[in-house]
């Protein structure tokens, strides 16, 4: 098997969308054979504490990170390097925060041209990725961005893969395997879907296409991930 870090995790810090703890995420990737484990929760380094813990009981090391989507619908996954990138991304959600109502957050393209010194950048393209933004990504984060490949065996997953491995080769980005992890284990999905539908005040009956249509998005096995991902994405 391919030596595998989950690089998009999100905890219970992101709240209404992770349904884990950081220990719990540890603990399974820990139990899964993974080399280290990426704790990005959404526009907050709130649970990295959490996270610094569990990675400690656990003895996996922790990647420091966030998830943020920009106003025009760019989706960013931001990974600490070093202590620069940490501080980076630390002013970077203060100012996004700073000028949104509790809760909220907001970011712009603009907020980036600083180059996040020390970060390395996942770049999670929209179901009709534009070759404008992998360009400006590109020029911005010269050797410091992916095309973060998310698989949950759906029915276009090969159409899926095709396509951003065709981006990867057209754009000069390298292409890597990433989860999009909402909970440890599958069967936290009961508590996904809930969340899911507080969230948007309904009920789970009502809550139809917010809610993810599988249970894929957990920290699955080595196994499972070598039978969606080819090698040298994993």
């Amino acid at each position: 098997m391919s030596p595998y870090a989950e690089l998009h995790c999100l905890s219970h810090f992101s709240f209404g969308r992770g349904a884990s703890s950081a220990r719990e995420c540890f603990a399974q990737a820990k139990k899964n054979g993974y080399t280290a484990l990426a704790i990005t929760d959404e526009c907050t380094l709130a649970g990295a504490v959490r996270a610094l813990e569990a990675s400690r009981e656990s003895g996996l090391p922790l990647i420091v990170g966030t998830e943020i989507r920009l106003v025009d619908g760019l989706k960013l996954v931001l990974l600490a390097e070093n202590q620069t990138g940490y501080t980076a991304i630390s002013q970077l959600i203060t100012q996004g925060r700073r000028r949104s109502e509790k809760g909220e957050y907001s970011l712009t393209r603009d907020d980036l041209l600083s180059g996040l010194p020390g970060t390395l950048v996942l770049w999670i393209p929209d179901e009709t990725p534009k070759s404008h933004d992998g360009l400006w990504l590109r020029n911005l984060f010269p050797e410091r961005v992916w095309i973060a490949v998310e698989l949950h065996r759906g029915p276009n997953d090969e159409a899926r893969l095709q396509q951003l491995l065709a981006l990867s080769r057209q754009l000069n980005i390298p292409a890597v395997a990433s989860g999009d992890v909402h909970m440890h284990v599958r069967s936290r999905r009961v508590v996904h879907d809930t969340l899911t539908a507080i969230h948007h005040n309904t009920t789970i009956d009502q809550a139809g296409a917010y809610l993810f249509p599988n249970g894929e998005r957990h920290l699955r096995s080595l196994k499972a991930l070598s039978a969606i991902y080819p090698k040298e994405l994993l």
